[in-house]
């Protein structure tokens, strides 16, 4: 009979795996090395408003980027506000202004007097992340000051619906937990630089959550410096995205498979003088394919403003070609 034989204590701690401590020390230090530098940017953003007549309180959060008094955060956090307080990691409070607003972009900039210079975060290059590096979310969930919860970029180049009704793209999905209050807030790379705008989370879902890249608020910052707006282009139609019978699509040698089913026409506007009629497919301006209503919004930009350009619709069976001259979107519209 064969008796059992047991392993000694120093024969199984000989098998046991590598210790990884050096590893979690690293990216702990990782971790820490940002927050230190971000952190102190960091502010807890508290807003008084008006609903009719009930008085209405709010709160969010929102990073320095100058050392002058900047703020970015959200469209959201800031909208209907009457009185916005911005309180800083050392529990200084500033009253804050608006300086700029874009609900398209869910973007908004303060500002705050202070007598010395701020602490402020350093912008990345979000064009520079990749799937899988290292996320930090920092802000004020739920009101708890000071949060930092961790994780990684888990996709690039989503699509979210602004409140506004205008589609944002380029934006970042990652699996570090944000929670009500943490919009506005910066997302991180392990260096401490901001790579995000933290923005949404899907409450159903867990660790699905969303930030604007930081190129896309640059240049949303510098709009809102030069104009005190975003300026996007205008042409004056209301429709839906439709797909393209592939015998068209082959006839007339198109690059796109749906277009822009135009279901009204603003009177007076520049598509209205160009011709363009209920019921025609916008397919191209210029060389710029036309692929649906979220293509033709994200086309027109300040570029387009006052420019003679070409629109190519389809109207029953011709692909007809219009002279189009954009304006600048009185509030909001394609």
């Amino acid at each position: 009979m064969l008796e059992p034989r047991w392993a000694s204590v120093e024969s199984v701690q000989e098998e046991s795996p590598q210790d990884d401590s050096p590893l979690l020390d690293a990216y702990s230090g990782a971790v820490i090395g940002a927050l230190e530098r971000v952190a102190p940017a960091v502010a807890f953003i508290e807003v008084q408003g008006s609903k009719g007549r009930r008085p209405s309180h709010g709160s969010g959060s929102g990073f320095l980027f100058t050392p002058d008094g900047y703020l970015l955060t959200n469209s959201h956090v800031v909208h209907g506000a009457d009185r916005i307080t911005a309180r800083l990691n050392d529990d200084t409070r500033f009253s804050a202004d608006i300086v700029g607003n874009d609900p398209d972009s869910d973007l908004a900039v303060l500002r705050i007097g202070s007598p010395s210079a701020l602490p402020y975060a350093e912008f990345g290059d979000s064009s520079r992340v990749r799937v899988g590096q290292v996320a930090i979310a920092i802000g004020n969930p739920l009101g708890y000051s000071k949060t930092v919860t961790t994780g990684v970029i888990s996709a690039l180049g989503r699509t979210l619906r602004a409140t506004s009704g205008r589609l944002m793209h380029d934006v970042i999905q990652t699996d570090a937990a944000l929670n009500p209050g943490n919009s506005g807030g910066p997302l991180v790379d392990s260096k401490g630089c901001v790579i995000g705008v933290n923005t949404a989370m899907i409450p159903q879902a867990q660790a699905i959550c969303f930030a604007t890249g930081i190129n896309t608020a640059k240049w949303v910052i510098g709009q809102l410096f030069a104009h005190g707006r975003v300026r996007r282009a205008y042409i004056g139609v209301s429709g839906a995205t439709v797909p393209i019978a592939t015998r068209v699509v082959r006839h007339f040698g198109l690059t796109n498979r749906s277009a822009v089913h135009v279901l009204e026409i603003v009177p007076r506007s520049p598509a209205a003088r160009a011709g363009v009629e209920v019921g025609d497919r916008l397919i191209a301006i210029d060389d710029a394919p036309i692929n649906g209503i979220d293509d033709l919004q994200r086309l027109l930009d300040s570029t387009w403003i006052g420019r003679d350009c070409e629109l190519t619709v389809l109207r029953r069976s011709s692909a007809v070609k219009l002279n189009l001259r954009p304006i600048e979107v009185p509030a909001s519209g394609a």
